[in-house]
């Protein structure tokens, strides 16, 4: 049996933020609102009990900062971000067309590609692409990794041809 990788700060801040996301266009709640309940939230003790079965990834709080970054930023710019997103899809298809939690990791990603210099654009797409995979079993998680991929080809092109290593 594998185990899934342990989860840091950073990416369960993007999780937690796509889901304040959430609860703010379709739970009607203000953003000030969601983002001081997410970081006021306790985590739960992390278990010492490995025999129970339970094949449930241990969360640690969100890195605050981030969260909070992503949280505002998409709630915020959202008009932009939709540009940036509908120039990156095919001619096919819009972001009205697209279902609301791929919308929502797309917004989340494409803010953090665009106004985060401080995160490596690969890290970002790699981010957003796990939690597409979290969700979504089909070509979600593609059509994510193409639309950060065109984004960030575009706002971060020295960073995406640079070599590695």
């Amino acid at each position: 049996m594998s185990e899934s990788p342990p989860i840091n700060r950073r990416s369960a801040a993007r999780l937690a933020a796509v889901q304040a996301l959430y609860q703010i266009q379709f739970g009607g709640a203000s953003v000030e609102d969601v983002i001081a309940q997410a970081i006021g939230m306790q985590p739960a003790a992390p278990s010492t009990d490995d025999d129970d079965g339970d094949n449930e990834v241990k969360m640690p709080p969100p890195d605050p900062e981030l969260f909070g970054a992503i949280v505002r930023g998409v709630s915020g710019g959202r008009v932009r971000l939709h540009e940036l997103i509908g120039g990156a899809l095919t001619t096919d298809w819009t972001v009205e067309r697209l279902q609301s939690l791929v919308r929502l990791i797309l917004e989340a990603g494409v803010f953090e590609l665009t106004e985060r210099p401080d995160v490596p654009p690969r890290v970002t797409i790699n981010e957003y692409v796990n939690l597409a995979h979290a969700f979504f079993d089909g070509a979600e998680p593609g059509l994510v990794n193409g639309v950060l991929d065109a984004i960030a080809k575009s706002y971060r092109a020295r960073e995406m041809t640079g070599t590695r290593g």
